[in-house]
């Protein structure tokens, strides 16, 4: 308990911490405006020559998405992908700061069991993904439910499978912030930890989709398509879908994909630290 808390003093008293708030919570109002335009003119009155011609999949996957269940999960859930984002951020900042700073050193001195201090890193990132996770549902909930309302919609907040998202939501959060642990021990370097993680999360994630579904279309392997949701971000949408969405796999694969990366990057990341020279 003495490491966690001193994990929250340095998270504490820098300004980091309510940076990555305030630009987590500036993202999930434009996110949250973004999704209710997108539901609004792409899935509840999209226009007609929207929808002339479009394949029976796609129709079919349009219809499960007006659905009250699946429409208050996604918006409920809306600001996700940049929340997640500023977790994944803090977690890389707790490591690398040690590295930046130069009191690595320091900290493995005071306390030689280096797993220990990870464990301890991991919690405090991981309290700070579920304290960022509860503000920004406190906000997304009654936005939800005005939004609705507002679109003739009875929001379906009291349904299973949306407190299900939501919870989900917050595991995302914590273990986002795992996943951030684990790169910066593989990339002590500050910038570099940073600049990678950034650009895989935002472009990696478009490539490995836009390549994904070319070759599905080449080759007509319809199984290939699965391989998207192997991303970690990509995952993280489909654990909080709410209601399995034709042509998706069920929320629960996401849900242990994303775990089997925060478990891989947290244990490669603490055997590196074990291991490793401090300089």
């Amino acid at each position: 308990m003495r490491l966690i808390r001193s994990e929250f003093l340095k998270i504490r008293t820098t300004n980091v911490w309510w940076l990555f708030a305030v630009g987590a919570l500036g993202l999930l109002v434009l996110a949250f405006a973004i999704n209710a335009l997108n539901m609004h003119f792409g899935v509840l009155a999209p226009p007609p020559e929207a929808t002339e011609g479009m394949p029976p999949e796609q129709a079919e996957a349009l219809s499960a998405m007006a659905e009250p269940v699946a429409l208050t999960s996604y918006m409920v859930t809306s600001g996700q992908y940049f929340g997640l984002m500023f977790v994944m951020l803090l977690g890389i900042i707790t490591v690398t700061n040690e590295f930046h700073h130069q009191t690595a050193t320091t900290t493995f001195l005071a306390t030689p069991h280096r797993t220990a201090v990870i464990l301890a890193k991991a919690a405090a990132g991981g309290v700070f993904g579920i304290v960022l996770w509860l503000v920004t549902t406190a906000l997304t909930v009654p936005a939800t439910l005005i939004f609705l309302n507002s679109e003739g919609i009875t929001p379906a907040l009291g349904d299973g499978e949306v407190v299900r998202a939501i919870l989900l939501n917050g595991l995302a959060y914590a273990l986002w912030a795992l996943i951030g642990i684990g790169v910066g021990v593989l990339i002590r370097s500050q910038i570099g930890a940073t600049i990678t993680a950034m650009v895989i999360y935002t472009v990696g994630t478009i490539a490995v989709s836009i390549i994904v579904n070319v070759l599905t279309s080449l080759l007509e392997w319809d199984w290939l398509a699965n391989v998207q949701w192997a991303m970690p971000s990509l995952a993280s949408n489909l654990m909080t879908s709410g209601t399995d969405l034709p042509g998706q796999p069920h929320y629960w694969v996401g849900a242990l994909v994303l775990i089997g990366w925060a478990v891989v990057t947290g244990l490669i990341g603490t055997l590196l630290t074990r291991t490793r020279d401090v300089s």
